[in-house]
């Protein structure tokens, strides 16, 4: 009888649950064991995706106490971490550091090329230079695989697939044709707020409320969704029949491929949007990650931090008719899942 591959997965934030279902779904024979960290909705949405899971420390709001909890959730991973052939991670030093310590071969999946290298950040460039220390660091063919190079990762050990990683677990993605009814509306764009308190991002002041105040006076629709620190704010002035904001986690990706349009001031949910060929505007106020930018060379995602352009390019699509697919998705999913069962072999 041939053993199964036994592996740990750390779940760390938003988009994780999804992407390692997506990922787990495609791999045959596999043992898992995963843990989760308290994040934003990190631990309902792996718990919607049907994870059997343990919580593993936190984040925290403060910017000082979340320094301090990354060591500290680091070494609560070294002590309790599930024993396992291997690890798997996304942006997560956390999860190498203890697969080291504890003598576990590690598969990091990573797109971000860029907080490495802004001016000052100390914090972020140690941050990098730990996730390079991964044993494979699986990234698409957009990235620039020097930011990993220069903090010590071996070029032989980076895996390059052509794709975006949110392709992973869109490949699976099945619409349910009744998730609107979620929604006090049929009709509606997404929004979601800068990380204005993250170290990466230069900009003091959040395009949100003019972003909201011009869709709504268009006859838009919002589903807001804030970051909870202190963005819920921005949508008091307005009726939750006009700009809506869900009690609960809702699926980004239901929330992406029934809407008009999603507008988002980091990356992830303007990508899953660009990965299904829906609309997408991203008001990231920074340098773009390599496959952001790549995204706006092909014309899957608009950036602008212009409003202007924002509310014109709402109008423009919103007579437009536009239909999503996920046929590339399918065929990304196929490459990454080889690549990763290789070396777990």
């Amino acid at each position: 009888m041939v053993r199964r591959p036994s592996t740990w997965i750390d779940l760390v934030s938003p988009s994780h649950p999804f992407f390692f279902r997506g990922l787990v779904d495609a791999l045959p024979n596999l043992e898992t064991n995963v843990t989760v960290r308290e994040k934003t909705e990190t631990v309902g949405l792996a718990e919607e995706v049907g994870f059997d899971y343990t919580t593993l420390g936190r984040d925290f709001d403060n910017t000082l106490l979340r320094k301090f909890g990354i060591p500290l959730r680091t070494l609560q991973l070294m002590a309790q971490a599930p024993s396992a052939d291997v690890s798997l991670s996304s942006r997560n030093a956390m999860c190498i550091l203890a697969s080291k310590a504890r003598g576990i071969p590690s598969i990091h999946f990573t797109d971000n090329d860029i907080t490495a290298h802004v001016d000052g950040l100390k914090y972020e460039e140690l941050y990098n230079r730990l996730e390079a220390q991964a044993t494979y660091n699986v990234v698409p063919s957009a990235f620039e695989t020097e930011e990993l190079t220069k903090w010590g990762a071996d070029p032989e050990q980076i895996i390059a697939y052509d794709g975006y990683k949110e392709d992973i677990y869109i490949a699976d993605f099945e619409p349910d044709s009744s998730f609107t009814d979620k929604l006090p509306f049929e009709e509606y764009i997404v929004v979601r707020p800068e990380a204005l308190d993250a170290a990466y991002v230069d900009a003091e002041r959040s395009l949100v409320p003019d972003i909201l105040d011009g869709a709504v006076e268009r006859g838009f629709n919002v589903v807001y969704l804030p970051r909870g620190r202190g963005d819920e704010q921005f949508a008091t002035p307005y009726p939750s029949n006009r700009v809506f904001v869900p009690e609960r986690a809702l699926n980004g990706l239901e929330l992406a491929w029934h809407s008009q349009c999603v507008l988002t001031g980091s990356g992830t949910m303007a990508r899953e949007a660009g990965c299904m060929d829906k609309p997408a505007v991203s008001f990231f106020p920074n340098s773009l990650l390599s496959v952001d930018q790549m995204m706006v060379e092909n014309n899957k995602i608009l950036h602008t931090r212009s409003v202007d352009d924002v509310l014109e390019y709402l109008v423009n699509i919103s007579n437009s008719d536009i239909v999503p697919n996920i046929s590339r998705s399918k065929t990304v999913r196929e490459e990454v899942v080889s690549l990763v069962q290789e070396r777990l072999n």
